[in-house]
C-alpha cells in the first residue's frame, strides 16, 4: 500500500498559518456565507458587501481578510480542495488508505465528480478566468500525484504521470457542466461512464 504524500495548497489570500481565534471564526464565517451566496445564487452574486450583510461582520473587515472578490473566490475553492485533499489522502477506506489500490483510484473519480457537480458554479468562475492554470495549480497536483500513485500500484509496466492525466482530463468542470446541465446526465450515468474507463484502460484490478 502507498503511503499518501500530502502536497500544501497555496492559499489565495495569503493568511499566515496560525490565528487568532476571533479571527479565525471570521474567516470561516466569511467563507462559508460566501459558499451559501454561490450555491443559491451564483459567482456573479458574491460581493464584499453581499458577505458582510451574511455574516454581520464590517465590509472592511471582509476586505482587509481577502482583498477582492477574486480573491475570495479563490480562497473559496483552496479551502474546498483542503478538506478534499483530507479526505483522500486520510480519510477513511475505500477514499482514503487502507484500500486496495484499485478502489481507492475508482473511489476518488466517484468522489471528484460529486464534488464538480456540487461546486461547479464556483468552480466554473475559476476556469473560466484561468482556463490554463489548471495544470500549473497546487490542487491539480495534489490530484495527478495521488492518482499517479494509485495508477502504479496497479499497472507497474504503465506510465502512471500520462494515465494519470488522461483519467483526471474528463473530470473538468466545463465537461462536468455540459454532461449534467446541457446534456442532463445524472452524477450516477458519468460515475457509470468512469467505471467503463476504468475497465477498457485495465484499472480495476491490482
Amino acid at each position: 500500500m502507498e503511503q499518501p504524500h500530502r502536497i500544501e495548497l497555496p492559499l489565495a489570500n495569503g493568511r499566515p498559518p496560525a490565528e487568532r481565534a476571533d479571527a479565525a471564526r471570521n474567516r470561516r464565517r466569511i467563507l462559508d456565507a460566501a459558499a451559501v451566496i454561490v450555491a443559491e445564487q451564483g459567482p456573479g452574486a458574491l460581493t464584499m458587501n453581499a458577505v458582510a450583510h451574511a455574516t454581520g461582520i464590517g465590509v472592511g473587515t471582509v476586505y482587509r481578510r481577502f482583498g477582492d472578490v477574486s480573491q475570495l473566490i479563490y480562497a473559496l475553492l483552496d479551502d474546498r480542495e483542503l478538506r478534499f485533499q483530507a479526505a483522500f489522502l486520510s480519510g477513511p477506506p475505500p477514499l482514503g488508505p487502507d484500500a486496495p489500490p484499485a478502489e481507492r483510484l475508482r473511489a476518488f473519480l466517484h468522489a471528484l465528480t460529486d464534488r464538480i457537480v456540487d461546486q461547479q458554479r464556483l468552480m466554473l468562475a475559476g476556469e473560466v478566468a484561468a482556463p490554463s492554470a489548471r495544470y500549473a495549480s497546487g490542487p491539480y497536483s495534489a490530484m495527478h500525484t495521488h492518482v499517479a500513485t494509485l495508477v502504479a500500484g496497479i499497472r507497474p509496466g504503465a506510465d502512471p504521470a500520462v494515465l494519470a492525466h488522461l483519467l483526471l482530463a474528463p473530470l473538468t468542470p466545463s465537461l462536468i457542466s455540459h454532461l449534467t446541465v446541457d446534456r442532463g446526465l445524472t452524477p450516477a450515468q458519468i460515475k457509470d461512464g468512469l467505471d467503463e474507463l476504468l475497465g477498457t484502460s485495465g484499472l480495476t484490478e491490482a
